[in-house]
Formats: structure tokens, sequence, C-alpha cells
């Protein structure tokens, strides 16, 4: 790190992992408060389980600390012991190696187990491994399994990369349809009498959980640069307007069912096909030419309309992180498996109902792909200290 982005570090705000909204919610780049979506600002916790809530509170933090998945209590989400695998990975006599995959559901409406059954299979086709799938309460519970050797892989936010470089690698980033990167869109409805960002002020806003990157993160910083003081946060309350955390598909589905909500902030995924195409053309050519959206954007107005406010810069897609101290033999081929598996290793079967998995391949990837969201996290003046 250069002499300059100490200096520039040492005059930020500082917060801790453990502490505060931000300590349990910095790894949020995805999900967030329950379906109910009452996030009011201060509720840092994020959303688990089937039944989409977790007990925080306002104080940020998780109910017992250990109960980090969907089962309550125990550490697999089918049911199994609370024992670990160990650090490197169990085995079972001369059997495959077991791995655990931690996965962060990115809508509260998707069963992510499911969604990712298909790169499992394939990795247990291919090598001497079985993959436990673990759906971590939050993307805070994600990074505590990791820490704690819980977990070899995890699907993780795009701020991970920054904040648990220390301990953590970046595997590979995850390339939808031919785009490794994606967008960030704060979006309002046709009556709300809001046309441009700064007509937010004094209203409620949906947003994604407190440090999601497109749902959150980089939504405060078009905000911030259209002229509204966002304070603190999202560690505080914004003086200029009241947001609503909760996850991309819950802020959505607020803006367009809740008449006191004038404009959500999520990725693209979620409110894009909601868009009209056109509205994509007028302002955003990065948008037009990189974004895997692009292509259907529009195609759910008839559903609901919403009209686009303002698109970020192109983002680094969410990566494929390790641990760094994972250490078993099998690590090198499960990641070279992983960055040349082909395009029907991420696809589902003809029978399959539920959500396709949202990527079609992982290229190589380290930290250094992600200063963008560094240089997010430098403009809203956010570092996170004592990871590990």
């Amino acid at each position: 790190m250069t002499e300059k982005n100490s200096e520039r570090r040492r005059t930020r705000r500082t917060f801790l992992a453990t502490t505060g909204v931000l300590g349990a919610g910095f790894l949020a780049g995805c999900t967030g408060d329950d379906d109910s979506g009452n996030g009011n600002g201060g509720n840092g916790t994020e959303n688990g389980g089937d039944n989409g809530t977790e007990n925080g509170g306002d104080n940020g933090t998780e109910n017992g600390g250990d109960n980090e998945t969907e089962n309550g209590g125990s550490d697999t989400e089918n049911g199994g012991s609370d024992t670990e695998n160990g650090d490197d990975g169990g085995t079972t006599g001369d059997g495959p190696t077991e791995l655990t995959f931690i996965l962060n559901p990115a809508q509260a409406d998707v069963e992510i187990t499911e969604q990712y059954r298909p790169i499992f299979e394939y990795l247990e086709s291919e090598l001497p491994v079985t993959i436990e799938p673990l759906r971590a309460s939050s993307y805070a519970a994600t990074f505590q399994n990791l820490r704690s050797g819980r977990g070899e892989l995890a699907d993780t936010s795009p701020s991970a990369a920054i904040a648990g470089q220390d301990i953590l690698d970046v595997v590979g980033i995850r390339v939808a349809f031919g785009s490794d990167k994606y967008f960030s869109l704060i979006t309002t409805t046709p009556d709300s009498g809001v046309e441009q960002l700064t007509d937010i002020q004094g209203q409620e806003m949906a947003m994604g959980s407190t440090l999601s990157v497109s749902g959150t993160l980089a939504p405060l910083t078009m905000l911030k640069d259209a002229g509204l003081d966002i304070g603190t946060a999202p560690d505080g309350d914004p003086p200029d307007f009241t947001p609503r955390y909760s996850d991309h598909s819950t802020a959505r589905d607020q803006l367009i069912n809740d008449p006191s909500i004038v404009a959500a902030s999520t990725g693209a995924f979620s409110t894009a096909p909601h868009v009209p195409q056109e509205q994509f053309d007028e302002m955003s050519q990065d948008f037009v030419e990189i974004s895997s959206e692009y292509e259907g954007a529009g195609s759910a107005t008839d559903e609901a309309q919403l009209d686009l406010l303002a698109v970020s810069d192109p983002l680094p897609r969410a990566p494929i992180m390790a641990r760094s101290d994972w250490e078993d033999p099998v690590r090198s081929d499960v990641e070279e498996t992983l960055l040349n598996a082909p395009s029907e290793a991420f696809q589902h079967g003809d029978d399959y109902e539920g959500e396709e998995l949202w990527f079609s391949d992982v290229v190589p990837g380290s930290a250094e792909d992600y200063e963008p969201i560094q240089q997010i996290l430098d403009e809203l003046a956010i570092e996170f200290k004592d990871l590990s």
C-alpha cells in the first residue's frame, strides 16, 4: 500500500468487523433484513433461512452468534450435527474429501442451495470430493464461518475481496453470460413525483443490505455526488432521506407496492426487467454495451414499470473465495476445475423449475480486480480493521 493510501486510511472512520451496523453486515453484498422489509436505517442484520428473518434487532448483531444457518442451531442446512469439517476439509476413511461451500442468498425469494446444485454436482463428478452446502444466515456469518474454519469455499459479495483480503483468497470472478461486470440502479415509480435524485430528499428509499455494493454502497456514492447529504451512512442515518435496508428483491417489491417508498437502489438483476430498455439507451452506454441485464430490460414492465434515476459505473462481479489457510492438497484441483468448468456445469436439467444459477463461468481474478470497490469504500470513508 502506498504512503498516500496509508495516510488517507488513517483519516477515515474505522469500523470493527464484530461491532455495530457495519460490523454485522460488512460482507453484505446482497441480502438484508427479513421479507417484511422493516429495515429502517439502524438495523444492520440480514436474512437467512427459509423464513427470511433473523433476531438481530437494532444492535446490528446476530442472535446468539452461533445460529448461522437456516435450520436454527445446526451448522449445516440439512439438519446435521454441529461438528466442523476441520481446518483443511474432512475425509471419511479412504473416501472423498468433504468440503463445505458457504452460500449467501442474494435475494430472499431464491432457494440458493438448489440454485447452486449443478456446480456442486460437477465438482463431485470431476474430483474425489463431496460438497456440503452451508447457507449462512448473513454475509457476516459467512465471514465468521470462513474465519473459524467451518468452510473452505464461499459465494461472497465483491466487498469481501477487499474487506477480507488478509484471510481470504479470490479464486475467481463470476461471469454472467459474457460479462464480469454488473451495475447498480436507482429506480422510482412513474407516479412518485421523483424525476431526479435530489427529489428523494425528505423521502423514504428502499435499499439493499447495509453494505451491499450494488444495493447500498454504490447508490450512496451516487446520491452523495448528486448533492444529497448522506451523513455517515450506512453506519448512521443520512440526514436527507430515510433508508429502509433489506435485500434486492424486497427493496424492489417495496418500491412497487408501498406508496411511502419513492425510490429503490438494487443490483440491475433485480430491477432492470421493470425499466424500459430505451431508458438505458438514454442514460448509460456502458450498461448497453456491458451489462448482461440489458437484453432483458423492459421484459417485466407489463407487471410493473419502474423509471430509471441513476446507473452506476461498471462494478466487478462477485467472487468465489477460499480461506487463505486452506492447505488440503485437493485445493488446487478444486480451484482449477472451477476455473475450467464448461458452461453446462452451471445449468440445471429441463425438469428444474427454480431460479437458474445467475453466472455461467468463473474466470481467474485477484483482490486487485476489486479496486473499484475500494474506491467506493474510500469515498464513503469506510475502513474495516481487525478482520483476521
